[in-house]
């Protein structure tokens, strides 16, 4: 059974910094690639970051390039995603999410909020 377990939200002051952990169980974590997406109050779910399989190549939303750091840890099928530079517009509910051989699948989410 695939689980995705995101972790490492919360509220940070605008131009603070959060890292964010996915853990990941039930498939062969280092085989495929992960993202994580976005979904504020009101809008879609947007893209954030991508990871390739082996942690070689990554991709990013242009509202949070050189701001965002997308990593994996395939030793400890893990996954994070270092925050810095936040802004206000960055707060949104935080999922990970991959699509294996067998479907796709999504976390429960970790709440961002960027506020003073």
């Amino acid at each position: 059974q695939v689980q995705l377990v995101e972790s490492g939200g919360g509220l940070v002051q605008p131009g603070g910094s959060l890292r964010l952990s996915c853990a990941a169980s039930g498939f062969t974590f280092s085989s495929y690639p992960m993202s994580w997406y976005r979904q504020a109050p009101g809008k879609e779910r947007e893209l954030v970051a991508r990871i390739l399989s082996a942690g070689t190549s990554t991709n990013y939303a242009d509202s949070v390039k050189g701001r965002f750091t997308i990593s994996r840890d395939n030793a400890r099928n893990t996954m994070y995603l270092q925050m810095n530079s936040l802004k206000t517009e960055d707060t949104a509910v935080y999922y990970c999410y991959c699509r294996t051989a067998w479907g796709t699948y999504w976390g429960q989410g970790t709440q961002v909020t960027v506020s003073s």
